[in-house]
């Protein structure tokens, strides 16, 4: 097959290509930008302004398919393939439950409309965007892609990080003459400016702590590779900035998850022999630096790392609302499941089942329940809070086979990349250290609504092409 021209050659004239490129790379870039809150009618993408530019790009794509009659879809790419079978058989439990969701209402919305809804989400992250991301990223080669994904993610933390450091001056040193400097960001397009004093945590530009953790583990690979490609002390600043504003947006779960992302690079720096003496430097570095902060501040990380831990409970004072309403929620869709283990209640349906399987320890007291996930003035349907457990009410134990198929396929793939050692190596890498991260972070959320993930998947299809466990050198360019 032809090979089109890269878009980074073609100079003379700015070129539709161009334009969609770039949109998806402003996109990328405005991956955490969550602060802010659009228009209604952007739906479950109020929040999400990088969706008005991955919109932007699918139009632009629309308009060049149509000019030049072509469109690339990785048909005969294993993974996507894995992905529409798991989206074929969301599609065929509506039709299996259509009696029981055709009398389905909650919050004003019938079941109906709850799937359109749910399965339109779908469609547009995991085909539409998917598709868009690809065609973008087969035009460059494996290094220049590498690269060029990389500074984007980076002048986008950038801006996440210099705004969680003067979070963490005003909020947590109480330096309030700050907040004048912070203001300035309220004129960057698509941010709002506000503070969580009463939590004591960070959220950055994001609207919400966990939102930051989840954006972290999303970028923490990319900022990993610095320490492999770069030279110098300097090279470890991304890495540190990743982890430090882990820990000041007080987040449990996003630190185990980006714990394990770090134990996952050294131990893919162990498995190549070059990058031996890095991970030397790297334990060096860390174990000076660890032993350092112990001497003056262990007393206290050991009684911050003891709260963390016990904070999962459900009696923990400080945390124990939002426990039980995690906790409560999950069990009540592993009930759904077991009442429908073979093919669950339908796509996007959970919530029309769960709402009466609620325990008594979770909603007893409860005011997230009282006033929002029962209460049928407010619109917003209650989060399933783990994708795994929503997977197996809504689709049954079919959907939950296929979900993981499709996801080890993913890590499979990964793995196969990174032990052929080409030009794929890094991408790779980075690719398997955010794949393993949204794994993670799915025990606690239910929404695949992840821009990381659609635009980690796009670079692994266009990785590995046809080619997805061929043990050979061909590139995966097709």
């Amino acid at each position: 097959m032809k090979k089109e021209p890269d878009i980074a050659l073609e100079k003379e004239k700015i070129t539709l290509w161009q334009i969609i490129a770039a949109m998806v790379m402003v996109g990328i870039f405005y991956i955490p930008f969550s602060s802010f809150k659009g228009p209604a009618f952007m739906g479950e993408y109020q929040r999400e302004p990088a969706a008005i530019f991955m919109v932007l790009a699918v139009l632009f794509l629309g308009i060049q398919a149509v000019i030049t009659r072509k469109i690339n879809l990785p048909f005969k790419n294993l993974l996507f393939q894995a992905l529409l079978v798991l989206m074929g058989w969301f599609v065929l439990t509506f039709f299996i439950n259509i009696v029981d969701i055709s009398q389905y209402y909650f919050k004003e919305t019938s079941g109906i409309e709850r799937f359109i809804r749910q399965f339109a989400v779908l469609i547009i992250s995991g085909i539409l965007f998917l598709v868009t991301f690809y065609n973008v990223f087969r035009r460059y080669d494996n290094i220049t892609l590498f690269y060029k994904v990389r500074k984007v993610f980076f002048y986008s933390m950038l801006m996440v990080t210099s705004y969680g450091i003067l979070e963490i001056l005003i909020i947590k040193f109480n330096m309030v003459f700050f907040y004048n400097i912070l203001w300035i960001y309220k004129w960057f397009p698509f941010t709002d400016v506000y503070l969580h004093f009463g939590h004591d945590r960070i959220s950055s530009v994001t609207y919400e702590a966990p939102a930051l953790a989840t954006y972290l583990l999303t970028v923490s690979g990319w900022m990993f590779s610095y320490i492999i490609t770069e030279k110098g002390l300097k090279r470890f600043l991304p890495a540190i900035a990743v982890i430090v504003l882990a820990l000041f947006s007080d987040s449990r779960a996003g630190l185990v998850i980006i714990g394990v992302q770090v134990l996952l690079f050294g131990f893919l720096l162990i498995k190549k022999k070059e990058h031996h003496s890095l991970f030397l430097k790297l334990i060096g570095l860390s174990a000076v630096l660890i032993f350092a902060v112990g001497i003056f501040k262990g007393k206290v990380i050991a009684e911050y790392i003891t709260e963390k831990i016990t904070s999962f409970g459900v009696q923990d004072d400080n945390h124990s609302i939002s426990n039980r309403s995690r906790f409560g929620i999950q069990y009540a869709s592993y009930e759904v499941f077991k009442e429908n283990p073979i093919v669950g209640v339908g796509y996007g349906m959970q919530a029309y089942e769960a709402k009466d399987k609620y325990p008594n320890w979770a909603t007893v007291g409860n005011w997230e329940f009282k006033l929002k996930y029962l209460n049928q003035t407010f619109p917003s349907f209650p989060p399933g809070y783990n994708v795994y457990t929503r997977i197996l009410a809504e689709t049954g134990i079919i959907g939950m086979i296929l979900f993981l198929l499709f996801l080890t396929l993913i890590i499979a793939a990964c793995l196969s990349l990174i032990r052929k050692n080409d030009d794929r190596y890094l991408l790779a890498l980075v690719v398997l250290i955010s794949m393993v991260g949204f794994c993670f972070n799915w025990l606690k959320m239910d929404t695949i609504r992840v821009f990381g993930f659609w635009v980690s998947f796009a670079l692994l299809l266009k990785m590995t092409g046809t080619t997805v466990f061929k043990q050979n050198k061909a590139k995966g360019d097709g």
